[in-house]
């Protein structure tokens, strides 16, 4: 986080077993109703050398452990201490980070020496986000879960103009009312949700961010190019996630006709 109009900025470290979601939900709310704090970025530390066992685990009551959520939340993952790791327990950490959340940025140390320009001015949460995001989306693949749990990242771009009322239906039925069902029957539970949406009247890009129930929508400085380059690129972090069953509701409740 950091002050707006500042050069301010505050680290704010949660315990091992937190939930970033929950903290970083409070101080978006709060920017919001007018705080300077101004929230930048979710960066998460993953141990190289026992980060898959903390993310294999599995909780007696089904839900997702705290190491999973800790991942598919972060815009900037610290895989840390590399050099006590062998190369394919690595490689298989790597690939397990990559398929839960696959929009986040993966850089890789050795105790804890970070550049702190890699960790600061993240701009995850606001419009300057959608400058680097539409690039990176398109690098973003729907990836198959590396463990028996289910979180992924599913992600999909469809042409043409949304309409705005529809669009709120729904994200709230996928956040709030979580009636989305994947095809085998499964509630589809979203963790993090970002994209660049093209809305109807609008002549600007418009990011789209979700954490937990909480969204929002927020028009950037970037015009589309032309009409015809109007496109909406969506990525979702989550449980039970369907591709085919998203992006059909997209197209047929959200997409102007």
């Amino acid at each position: 986080m950091q002050k707006k109009g500042k050069f301010d900025y505050i680290l704010l470290e949660t315990t091992g077993l937190a939930d970033p979601g929950a903290v970083a939900s409070m101080f978006w709310v709060d920017a919001e109703l007018g705080s300077d704090i101004y929230l930048d970025g979710i960066v998460s530390v993953v141990d190289a050398k026992y980060g898959f066992k903390h993310l294999a685990e599995e909780r007696a009551d089904g839900t997702i452990n705290e190491a999973t959520r800790q991942v598919a939340l972060a815009d900037l993952i610290i895989l840390n201490k590399t050099d006590l790791a062998l190369e394919e327990d690595l490689d298989r950490l790597r690939k397990t980070i990559r398929s839960i959340n696959g929009l986040g940025r993966i850089l890789e140390t050795q105790r804890s020496r970070v550049d702190l320009r890699a960790v600061l001015d993240l701009h995850a949460f606001d419009a300057l986000s959608g400058i680097s995001l539409q690039n990176k989306m398109l690098r973003v693949a729907t990836a198959q879960p590396h463990l028996d749990q289910s979180i992924v990242t599913v992600t999909f771009e469809v042409p043409g103009n949304a309409q705005e009322e529809s669009l709120n239906v729904f994200v709230q039925n996928l956040l709030w009312e979580k009636t989305v069902r994947s095809k085998a029957g499964q509630c589809m539970e979203v963790i993090r949700l970002k994209g660049l949406v093209s809305i109807r009247d609008k002549p600007h890009q418009v990011v789209l961010q979700g954490v937990h129930e909480l969204y929002d929508l927020e028009e950037t400085p970037v015009s589309w190019a032309s009409d015809s380059a109007r496109t909406n690129r969506l990525v979702f972090i989550g449980r039970s996630l369907d591709k085919e069953v998203l992006q059909q509701l997209f197209v047929t409740t959200v997409l102007e006709t």
